[in-house]
């Protein structure tokens, strides 16, 4: 027999974190989150996103043990439209039903009407099931899930609604010509492309948010990052980045693209379990700045719409991603995500498929539904 109870202590919690792991376990391309960052993402304390969206979590217990779980949020600026989020559970129907229907009574009693998902928590952090690509290993903050996931989600009424693409970019491999023309190309004097100033950070991070939230306030789903959301971000990102790795472009002085490039956390925590004592710390930090890591990952990126919308636009980010590549290369980094692109984002899908060599690696999908 099946039984949702919902999260509510730390042991709970933690259950519910370690719940994907469990499940995974004989799938040799999935990599467990590290459980300290879970807890943060998943916390009220640490995680600004509960400031504007109220949340809950549940587990499906059968015989006694976690056999599945589900979140659903109410975002309070998103008026009408209720997510779910964080699934994963057993290859079961009934499992699917049990969490689902939980999910989807507390969004109903909320007057929400519709329901869209997953989003883990919030459309600018992880999004998506994974519906293509499940022959190699997640990058950092992208997520990875058992095949059946998509078609279990779709039995309880759910249409798709968005797909998500994923890029992956051989930065060591022979670029097209046409590419090398364009990356080669002196900018116009008024263009300059520096990197993030550690001594400004806080400077530059305004200038970034600005920019993320112009270029961006067009598209599907657009949640503008509030300030407390990206000082949050940026405090988790701050010790993978590397200034010359956050090319910001400015036009006649004023910033109006960027771009940044993480190293591949989870190619440095593969073996580690989730887990980081006891010397989980020493490896991390060898890995990443002894050793290094061979992927990478562009989670954000962005340009100004006025200057999108022109000839010049249209040549910036493959000048931000040529930077990007020649200082990935010097840290050993050969491989580059480029990742998540929406479907209907015409222009950063012509950038990846450029410099990826055609189509996506990985497609992750969002679903829709309309309750009774």
């Amino acid at each position: 027999m099946i039984k949702i109870r919902r999260v509510q202590t730390s042991r709970d919690m933690d259950a519910f974190i370690e719940l994907p792991g469990r499940l995974m376990a004989d799938d040799a391309n999935y990599v467990a989150p590290l459980k300290l960052e879970r807890r943060q993402s998943l916390s009220a304390k640490t995680n600004p996103f509960f400031n504007y969206a109220d949340v809950a979590f549940w587990l499906a217990f059968e015989d006694g043990k976690p056999v599945g779980r589900i979140s659903a949020q109410d975002d309070r600026r998103i008026p009408g439209i209720g997510h779910f989020g964080m699934v994963m559970a057993k290859d079961d129907p009934a499992v699917f039903a049990a969490l689902f229907d939980e999910a989807e009574a507390w969004l109903g009693e909320r007057g929400l009407a519709r329901v869209q998902g997953p989003f883990d928590l919030s459309i600018n952090e992880e999004i998506g099931t994974l519906v293509d690509g499940f022959d190699t290993p997640p990058m950092l903050m992208m997520g990875h899930n058992p095949r059946y996931t998509g078609a279990r989600i779709e039995e309880q009424g759910y249409g798709r609604l968005k797909d998500v693409h994923a890029y992956l970019y051989n930065a060591d491999e022979h670029t097209p010509k046409w590419i090398e023309r364009v990356q080669k190309r002196p900018p116009p004097k008024n263009v300059k492309l520096r990197s993030l100033d550690q001594k400004n950070y806080d400077r530059d991070l305004a200038s970034i948010v600005d920019i993320f939230n112009d270029a961006w306030s067009g598209n599907w789903g657009f949640i503008p990052f509030a300030k407390d959301e990206m000082e949050a971000l940026a405090k988790a990102m701050k010790p993978l980045l590397e200034a010359d790795m956050v090319p910001i472009v400015e036009v006649d002085g004023e910033p109006v693209g960027f771009g940044v490039c993480l190293p591949n956390l989870n190619e440095a925590t593969r073996d580690l379990r989730g887990r980081i004592a006891p010397f989980g710390w020493t490896k991390l930090l060898w890995r990443l700045k002894v050793s290094g890591v061979a992927t990478g990952r562009v989670p954000l990126m962005g340009f100004r719409k006025k200057i999108s919308e022109t000839a010049l636009g249209s040549l910036l980010p493959f000048l931000v991603m040529n930077q990007i590549r020649e200082q990935a290369m010097k840290r050993g980094i050969r491989r580059i995500e480029m990742s998540w692109v929406l479907e209907d984002n015409m222009p950063m899908r012509h950038l990846g498929e450029s410099l990826s060599g055609g189509k996506p690696y990985k497609t992750y999908r969002l679903y829709k539904k309309t309750l009774a």
